[in-house]
């Protein structure tokens, strides 16, 4: 979603910059920061950024660099008539005052009037200006969404390699559970109430069955891998979708740990938790 890129073009008034700056945002926010001789262009570079852009907040600074007035504007004869009166005035209240140089007048506002601009000519060259950077803008934004993506592909794999790990453990863990539950009860209720102690342990195995949580868990996995493999789709950006599968993985992993017969599953959940939370954090910036 980050991402800085330029653009810029030679002009009679100067060099014409575009500045694109993106920064992640949940949705599109374009802020326009531009000349107020060069305002014209805006509708037509904000057409241009929503048609490319569907996230961000992007900041589009248009702008003319390094111009020379001089070689490109006329002298103000009118303007040049009222400093001429204003230093008169000034001289005659304060005779010790030194009289204007010529780079002083040059740079008094008004002096030097600028031709005027060629609407339509700026507004095409500003788009054609934009449009190169927007291109850069765009790849580079690709190039960071194509690392988000190893981030995440990576923080799945260890998701799959922990799974892989806990699933072998979890008849086990039961068991051995069951065993301890059952001693326990028999040791409360006496050796007599055998129906009682296999009713409890038929209620605990009831509840401690992960099975469907790992099933889930791994499916989840495979749809971030496909939707990683496909892109995002223009309706459904990528980063929702992606959004959405870390919150079903969160819901899992919490019930997982609700459940868990062991220390070691328990452990799983919370690895699981955490390396979900890594992924919702990169998720985020995803278009």
């Amino acid at each position: 979603m980050t991402g800085f890129a330029t653009g810029s073009a030679d002009t009679p008034r100067g060099r014409l910059s575009v500045e694109l700056r993106s920064v992640n945002a949940r949705f599109l926010d374009l802020q326009f920061r531009i000349a107020d001789e060069l305002r014209a262009v805006e509708p037509a570079l904000r057409e241009l950024l929503q048609a490319r852009l569907a996230r961000g907040k992007v900041d589009c600074r248009v702008f003319f660099a390094d111009s020379e007035p001089v070689a490109s504007g006329r002298l103000s004869s009118e303007a040049i008539a009222r400093l001429r009166e204003l230093s008169a005035q000034v001289l005659k209240e304060m005779p010790q005052a030194a009289p204007l140089r010529v780079a002083d007048v040059l740079r008094w506002p008004g002096v030097i009037a600028e031709s005027p601009l060629d609407e339509e000519k700026t507004r095409r060259l500003a788009a054609e200006v934009c449009a190169r950077a927007l291109d850069e803008l765009v790849a580079s934004r690709s190039r960071e969404g194509a690392k988000l993506a190893a981030a995440i592909t990576e923080r799945v794999a260890s998701m799959r390699e922990r799974l892989g790990e806990v699933a072998p453990l979890v008849p086990q863990s039961v068991a051995a559970y069951q065993a301890r539950l059952a001693e326990r009860l028999r040791d409360a209720l006496g050796s007599a109430d055998d129906d009682r102690v296999r009713a409890e342990i038929a209620v605990f195995a009831a509840k401690a069955d992960v099975d469907e949580e790992l099933t889930r868990l791994n499916a989840h996995l495979g749809e971030v891998d496909r939707v990683l493999g496909e892109g995002g789709a223009r309706t459904v950006p990528i980063g929702k979708r992606l959004d959405f599968l870390a919150q079903e993985l969160n819901r899992e992993a919490n019930t997982l740990a609700s459940k868990a017969a062991s220390q070691e599953i328990s452990d799983c959940a919370l690895e699981l938790k955490l390396l979900v939370e890594q992924m919702r954090e990169q998720v985020q910036n995803i278009e």
